[in-house]
């Protein structure tokens, strides 16, 4: 009996199975590992709602898969389909390998597996608002398990961007703008995504994106250059890639498009080698995002050519290409023709090899590379995944103002105008699978069926966006056949249903064009004839709720002042109606907390909580500060601070205790926020920088004492020799309901 080849034996270990497959193979095929291509191009049939979506009839154009890929390939990426189809395509690359190498089926997922069958879950900033790690991991939990269960084994997600211009499409894909709650919300998704072992069959690989330095693109425009200095960068971007690489253990890294004064992420060597290679110890490989390659030389013009381009990326510190525009071929022989040059070392394509075969191996794909092709009809949309996407929409809806009109009384209002472009449509938000066959729910839906006995009016009124509203997609592959929606401007008709009616419910704020990738805002004032329709239901003197279902932060002050009670509540997936209307009803009591500063103009931002003093922040129009701050959130009950406790424990670490007491008539939840002020720096600090928090539930008359442990990193800085240290000296050290809203304050010397 011939003895296997270690790459083969799975008694040896991945790094020992990874360099005995390295070393028998060709340049050309370990060179193939590093390219990522898309699946749906070469299959037979696709939805017509999602061209990325392989229907179960499928069948693939073998013959040019053979001619694309002689020498196999590392990544297939958008081609979501079922496991029959994915096992088919893993089952052409083994054979056709001459090693047997099988390939790694990669998605997008960033609230639910891309597609048409997965559970869609709120948005990440939905998330974000819940300030509650755990629901973060839960959502990781339910991707990785419907995501594996369909056969892809990695996904390009989360996005760990600190979003501070609001004008970024993006925002909506954030944590937020805090570092605090974006660490520990990365951590969370990481760790629930991966859970420990990615050969597990309800795991995938994690990918953060966009690395490192994309939530600030000048002019809030995709894809812009980031002007941060050195001590921003370290103190609040880096760190949050950093905790999900060290402590959630995300194996993979997308670059950013971008530059930071200059210098391109996609061929920094500082940031590709020094940083997350050597300082973070990343364990897998960093891959350019979709068309990043070509752009270092034709947009960014630092290279003459394709293969320049290459060249420059690969000497850097890049891996992988991800999806490019570059076809394999142009790939493969461009870094064979390098190496043989001597421009780029062999060592250098070895190492990044070396890097995904480990990977390959720790999925288990040698031994197990076929997926169940039945048991995921068990798994998708299983009533525990649909419950925790309700549950996170319902803790995610943040009351910003109520004049005591929420929460609804029953049978108080015997006609409701439930008015507005989202009143009886379901927003999703971008990046979300499409369901075919599902009927999910409008808040209207939902509203009928809650309320039997009252008499509702729904009229759009207006809409969000519309085809003059619409700009080119350019190189946004995924935005391919978002159009704007189709509808009749009836203004009139929405006041005079108004009119007859004791309430107002007015649904809007963004929609897909207005909100996510490629859809950048110079205002942020709400789209259409929205602000104008609730400026006319406001003259009929009828109360007027205004039910905010948004993507990215918006100025709203007006809309704000003629309505007795907002609420925001992002984009809340497959189950945001429902869980709206708990809120209003009062079934759900509103805990969620803005992880963003709401502007009071469009024109008035930046204006996160943390920015540097030293300006007068007013302006002739007014004050700039936030309208509703980072951190902000009321309840349907009231929370007493008391008794805080700040005690010294070690050389730069402290214990901080205090006590929260629900004052209130119902059970709610309060987010109790501890913020740290340097009294006296050798540089500028932030007033005020959140350093922990917590999410707590309590009963009527109930009161709970929390304790917060802040070590050395809540104190630190970056000195003015660029060092991390703890000056000594006096820290201010405050319990808040919100970054505008301490309530208690202590001071501690630290030395």
């Amino acid at each position: 009996m011939l003895e296997l080849p270690i790459y083969k034996n799975p008694f040896y270990t991945p790094e020992e199975r990874a360099e005995d497959l390295l070393s028998r193979m060709s340049l050309r095929e370990k060179i193939a590992q590093l390219d990522m291509k898309f699946g749906s191009k070469y299959c037979t049939e696709t939805e017509e709602v999602d061209s990325c979506s392989v229907k179960e009839t499928a069948d693939y154009d073998w013959e040019r898969l053979k001619t694309d890929f002689p020498d196999g390939l590392g990544y297939l990426h958008d081609n979501y389909s079922v496991p029959a189809v994915m096992n088919k395509l893993q089952k052409f690359f083994i054979e056709n390998s001459r090693l047997g190498i099988p390939v790694i089926f990669t998605g997008e997922a960033l609230h639910g597996i891309a597609g048409t069958r997965a559970t869609i879950l709120p948005i990440p900033t939905a998330w974000a608002a819940t300030f509650e790690p755990e629901y973060a991991f839960r959502a990781g939990r339910v991707i990785a398990t419907e995501t594996r269960a369909l056969g892809i084994h990695e996904v390009l997600a989360p996005n760990l961007d600190v979003a501070r211009d609001p004008r970024w499409g993006r925002t909506e894909e954030t944590f937020g703008e805090d570092t605090c709650l974006s660490r520990k919300m990365a951590v969370g998704i990481v760790s629930g995504q991966q859970n420990g072992d990615i050969s597990a069959k309800d795991s995938v690989i994690s990918e953060p994106k966009h690395y490192c330095i994309h939530g600030i693109p000048e002019g809030g425009v995709n894809c812009g250059t980031a002007r941060a200095g050195f001590r921003e960068i370290e103190s609040c971007y880096l760190p949050v890639f950093e905790a999900a690489i060290k402590e959630g253990g995300a194996y993979n890294v997308m670059v950013s498009y971008n530059s930071i004064d200059g210098d391109l992420m996609m061929t920094s060597k500082h940031y590709l080698k020094d940083v997350l290679k050597e300082r973070f110890g990343l364990k897998g490989i960093c891959r350019s995002d979709w068309g990043g390659l070509r752009r270092v030389h034709y947009l960014h013009k630092m290279a003459k050519n394709e293969k320049d381009a290459i060249y420059l990326s690969k000497k850097n510190g890049l891996d992988c290409q991800g999806g490019d525009e570059y076809p394999n071929k142009l790939w493969v022989d461009s870094l064979e023709e390098l190496v043989n040059e001597g421009k780029i070392d062999i060592e250098n394509i070895n190492e990044s090899c070396r890097r995904v075969l480990k990977i390959k191996f720790m999925l288990g794909l040698f031994e197990n590379p076929y997926t169940d092709e039945a048991e995921y009809k068990n798994i998708i949309n299983k009533k525990e995944h649909l419950d925790t996407a309700l549950e996170i929409a319902q803790k995610s809806i943040i009351l910003l103002k109520n004049d005591g009109i929420l929460p609804l009384k029953k049978n108080k209002y015997k006609k409701i105008a439930l008015i507005g472009p989202s009143s009886n449509k379901v927003r999703l938000g971008g990046y979300s699978a499409k369901p075919i066959g599902r009927n999910l729910k409008s808040i209207y839906d939902v509203l009928k069926s809650e309320l039997p006995d009252t008499e509702i009016y729904q009229c759009d009124g207006c809409g969000i966006s519309s085809d003059d509203f619409e700009f080119a997609l350019g190189d946004q592959h995924h935005l391919e056949g978002i159009k704007a929606e189709k509808y009749k401007e009836n203004l009139a008709e929405a006041v005079e249903i108004a009119k007859k009616c004791d309430l107002i419910i007015f649904c809007g704020g963004d929609d897909t064009i207005s909100s996510g990738e490629g859809r950048d805002r110079c205002e942020l004032t709400l789209c259409g004839n929205q602000s104008k329709l609730l400026k006319m239901l406001s003259e009929t003197c009828k109360p007027i709720i205004f039910t905010m279902i948004h993507g990215k932060p918006l100025a709203i002050k007006e809309e704000s002042d003629i309505s007795s009670a907002v609420l925001s509540c992002w984009f809340g997936g497959e189950s945001g109606a429902q869980a709206i209307c708990d809120v209003l009803l009062g079934k759900v009591n509103p805990g969620g907390k803005l992880p963003f500063s709401l502007p009071r103009r469009s024109t008035m931002i930046p204006c996160y909580y943390s920015m540097l003093p030293g300006a007068s922040n007013e302006y002739y129009e007014g004050k700039g500060d936030a309208l509703y701050p980072f951190g902000f959130g009321l309840s349907y009950t009231e929370f007493k601070y008391s008794d805080l406790k700040i005690t010294k424990t070690g050389k730069t670490d402290v214990k901080v205790k205090v006590s929260i007491k629900n004052i209130g008539k119902i059970a709610g939840d309060e987010v109790v926020q501890i913020y740290v002020e340097d009294c006296e720096s050798s540089v500028v600090t932030p007033k005020l920088l959140l350093k922990d928090f917590k999410r707590i539930s309590l009963n009527p008359n109930e009161k709970k004492e929390l304790e917060f442990n802040l070590d050395y990193n809540a104190f630190r800085l970056m000195n003015q020799d660029y060092e991390w240290v703890v000056e000594p000296g006096t820290f201010r050290i405050c319990a808040a309901s919100s970054s505008k809203d301490i309530k208690l304050c202590g001071e501690i010397d630290l030395d």
